[in-house]
């Protein structure tokens, strides 16, 4: 055959099967060709009937025989139903997927498919219902991996940030911390291009009042005073950034963390103030809490939980990201309560000054003893140890077997740019897959 002709004819096939995809189940559209071919059939079947009668009353004039030869009377009737059929089912996709295109085109991806796009949409649509606890660089990581599997996500953060932009906001006027809030409606955006750029966008040196601050941190502090709430804000800064998923603080009252350190050459543990402060005290943290004590949990985020398929604890700064959201009595006892499958990610590497020469042991023993047990079904742990860490950080391995009482899910989850954090897609892919190992394959 003709290289040309094969070419051609392979392109064709490629169109056909990416077309015949338009009634792949789950799509959402055949249904709706089922409504418009009915009522289209409807429309004909009238129209065919006034101008049969026109046809058949009407006295003999020179239009007869051209209507006569239009309407392929010559053929027998089956092989005319058949091709006048024919042309208008044609007709009628081709001018749906037409005008779905018109519409749709500009929501899509460059390059990207129709069929693609919505069918990639549809999927993450039934994707899982996963809640996600934790706060910083870590939270927003897990987020951006696990958003290409489901639009169901719900992201739970801690309020007791008192650090940089966010604790500047909330001495001034009062407002809780929108830091982490900020960086995590960012990672579940649908295309982190310049509106995301702008709301991460941090004024420099010479900004005089706004140096330091976050345009994000600005625009839902002005929000908040908007809209009466910190938590209308919240949704209405998602909307702006086409967020799929939610992102809830853990409690709506103005919490402080607090803890216990013991100081280098101290026998006794000294009191520190501020989730900002504890891992600057420069000491082995002993224990930490919330002030004040036993806060009320935002109603939503326990909704969420209770209804959630898979709970993800961690990435992130043990003591001053995790166990600030794990410290709301509420939200411990809820996961407690969850039938979802529970798992805790562990840090790639130790954190100054918070986590010194901590196992995965360590790690998963400060959270019971925080908390209680209960909360965990299962670990999951990096196992690749290649790159060369930040000065103060220690890799965290698994340690003694027998000091952990959950199981033990190994992995290579680095980044190989930044070893110290995660990869986000590798991060997605393996919690993914260990969801479908209890049940079953995502529907797609």
């Amino acid at each position: 055959m003709n290289p040309k002709i094969r070419i051609f004819l392979s392109q064709k096939l490629r169109d056909l099967r990416r077309n015949l995809r338009w009634f792949t189940p789950g799509l959402g559209v055949k249904r709706w060709v089922g409504v418009i071919l009915a009522g289209t059939t409807f429309i004909g079947i009238g129209f065919g009937i006034f101008v049969l009668e026109i046809y058949r009353n009407a006295p003999e004039t020179w239009w007869l025989p051209i209507v006569s030869f239009a309407s392929l009377r010559v053929l027998e009737r089956p092989l005319r139903v058949l091709i006048f059929g024919g042309i208008g089912f044609g007709l009628l996709l081709g001018g749906i997927w037409g005008l779905n295109r018109a519409m749709v085109k500009p929501f899509l991806r460059p390059g990207q498919p129709l069929v693609e796009g919505i069918s990639t949409h549809r999927r993450r649509e039934r994707g899982p219902r996963v809640v996600a606890i934790g706060g910083g660089h870590g939270l927003s990581t897990l987020l951006r991996g696990l958003k290409s599997y489901t639009h169901r996500l719900t992201a739970v953060v801690t309020v007791a940030d008192d650090g940089g932009s966010s604790g500047r906001l909330r001495k001034s006027i009062g407002i809780l911390p929108p830091g982490d809030l900020r960086n995590c409606l960012a990672a579940l955006s649908d295309d982190e291009t310049m509106m995301t750029q702008i709301f991460q966008y941090r004024f420099g040196d010479g900004s005089g009042d706004l140096d330091g601050h976050s345009f994000g941190n600005l625009f839902i502090s002005a929000l908040s005073e908007i809209t009466g709430s910190f938590e209308d804000a919240i949704a209405e800064s998602g909307k702006v950034l086409a967020v799929h998923g939610r992102v809830l603080p853990s409690s709506l009252v103005d919490v402080q963390l607090a803890g216990e350190v013991f100081v280098s050459g101290s026998s006794q543990p000294t009191v520190v103030k501020g989730e900002s402060n504890i891992p600057l005290a420069g000491g082995r943290i002993r224990r930490v809490w919330l002030q004040p004590n036993n806060p009320p949990a935002y109603p939503t985020v326990l909704q969420a939980i209770l209804s959630a398929d898979l709970i993800v604890i961690g990435p992130g700064s043990l003591y001053t990201s995790i166990l600030p959201n794990l410290l709301v009595p509420d939200i411990s006892a809820a996961i407690r309560a969850s039938q979802a499958l529970k798992i805790y990610v562990g840090n790639v590497a130790t954190q100054p000054g918070e986590t010194d020469g901590f196992t995965c042991g360590d790690h998963v023993n400060a959270i019971e003893v925080h908390s209680g047990s209960g909360i965990i079904d299962l670990v999951l742990q990096n196992n690749s140890f290649n790159g060369k860490l930040l000065k103060g950080m220690q890799w965290v391995t698994i340690g003694k077997d027998s000091d952990l009482m959950y199981p033990i899910y190994e992995a290579n989850l680095i980044d190989e740019t930044e070893p110290w954090h995660h990869e986000s897609i590798k991060l997605g892919s393996v919690l993914m897959d260990l969801y479908q190992e209890r049940t079953g394959p995502l529907v797609d």
